[in-house]
């Protein structure tokens, strides 16, 4: 009875607007489009546009903030109904929030539309208003072992502060240091929800035994990427030490890779839809522990090799996580479009040419960056394409939802 009820009140609802998954995945692929064409645009000097805090600040706070931001909120707001059994957020506040974030993109490249006080007043207001949509039926129902991502999303909101911070108070705050904070909080929550997920979606998809589970190990990988995090965080109060920087990130590698190692990613290789999250998991281990080198090493580019982290491990584990997700709520088989497959492909690329490049010939520094971003393009251009119709459409099984 109560399934009928849900689904009369679903066909009064636009398919778009009846779980967290559909405007944020659909939009947040958009916008990345949009933001990567004007960043390579702003970074030849094609265009010229005053978003707040300048373009490398904008392409930074944008890439992670905005387009991280919208994709984890499209996670969190549809993982939170299958935790609590409560009905996600949907429909008219489901809209509000998101018209929340979009105002949050435009306000922020263009910010003489109001004010940069303001613009900065919107864009924060964003993450704490998730967390606290997350927090209300994980604490009614008490259960808190799913509470540990509202703190992450506050602390996310604490590291877009900081950016913020580097705007008006740039002899205290950096631009590098709470970007790099906003990096390492979506890696750490990458690497918590793949400890979580990756044995069971490696089982299921193989019709193999699940890897059994190592809560110590869960602990000190997680842990470590703590520690990094932190370090970046308070970095204002405590300063930053190159070599304690460099020797945490080699370790929180090396225990990645372990964990990474004990799922067997070796038979996956036949199945796109599991070997895309593995080997962006590989970029996660593989760029922590070459990142950590390069705080050791000057003549490896730290710069360069953060994208390892961002374009392979964010960008990756974002493009095959959507691309799954999106399928089990639609009420899909998961079994991806083809062209998801060069899909994943193009976001490898667009990872190695974008972090190994310009290690190798920096003097075509640039020439790697335009590549990279077109394989970036490509790769989320094809999600965007082949998804659409199924984000914007009602579940295939006549499912709420």
């Amino acid at each position: 009875m109560m399934q009928i009820t849900d689904l009369k009140k679903e066909q009064n609802i636009t398919p778009l607007l009846r779980l967290g998954f559909r405007p944020f995945f659909l939009s947040g692929a958009i916008f990345s489009i949009v933001a990567i064409i004007l960043w390579l645009l702003m970074y030849k000097g094609t265009i010229n546009l005053s978003p707040l805090g300048g373009g490398y600040w904008w392409h930074i706070h944008e890439m992670i903030f905005g387009f991280g931001g919208a994709i984890i909120a499209g996670f969190l707001l549809t993982a939170i109904q299958n935790w609590t059994g409560v009905r996600g957020v949907q429909g008219t506040t489901l809209l509000l929030l998101f018209l929340l974030w979009l105002a949050g993109r435009v306000v922020l490249l263009m910010p003489s539309l109001f004010s940069e006080t303001l613009a900065t007043i919107i864009d924060l207001s964003f993450l704490p208003v998730v967390a606290y949509i997350l927090a209300k039926p994980l604490m009614t129902i008490k259960q808190y072992r799913n509470l540990f991502f509202v703190p992450l999303l506050l602390l996310f909101t604490l590291a877009n502060l900081e950016m913020h911070l580097a705007i008006y108070f740039p002899q205290m705050f950096t631009i590098t240091f709470a970007g790099y904070t906003g990096v390492m909080l979506v890696t750490l929550l990458m690497s918590v929800m793949s400890g979580r997920v990756a044995p069971m979606f490696t089982a299921n998809g193989t019709k193999t035994p699940k890897a059994t589970p190592l809560p110590w190990l869960d602990k000190v990988t997680n842990g470590s990427l703590g520690i990094v995090m932190f370090s970046l965080l308070m970095e204002p109060i405590i300063g930053f030490s190159n070599q304690f920087f460099g020797i945490i990130l080699i370790i929180a590698g090396i225990f990645q890779t372990i964990r990474w190692l004990r799922w067997r990613p070796w038979i996956t290789l036949a199945i796109p839809l599991l070997w895309s999250f593995h080997l962006a998991i590989k970029f996660i281990a593989y760029g922590l522990i070459i990142l950590g080198l390069s705080y050791l090493i000057p003549e490896i580019p730290s710069n360069h090799i953060w994208h390892l982290l961002t374009v392979g491990g964010m960008g990756g584990l974002i493009l095959a996580m959507i691309s799954r997700v999106s399928l089990g709520h639609t009420g899909r088989p998961l079994s991806p479009p083809k062209a998801m497959t060069a899909a994943y492909i193009f976001i490898t690329l667009a990872a190695l040419i974008r972090a190994i490049g310009p290690w190798i010939l920096p003097e075509k520094t640039v020439l790697f960056i335009d590549i990279s971003g077109t394989f970036w393009l490509f790769a989320f251009g094809i999600f965007a394409i082949t998804y659409a119709p199924m984000l914007m459409s009602a579940r295939k099984d006549g499912r709420p939802g």
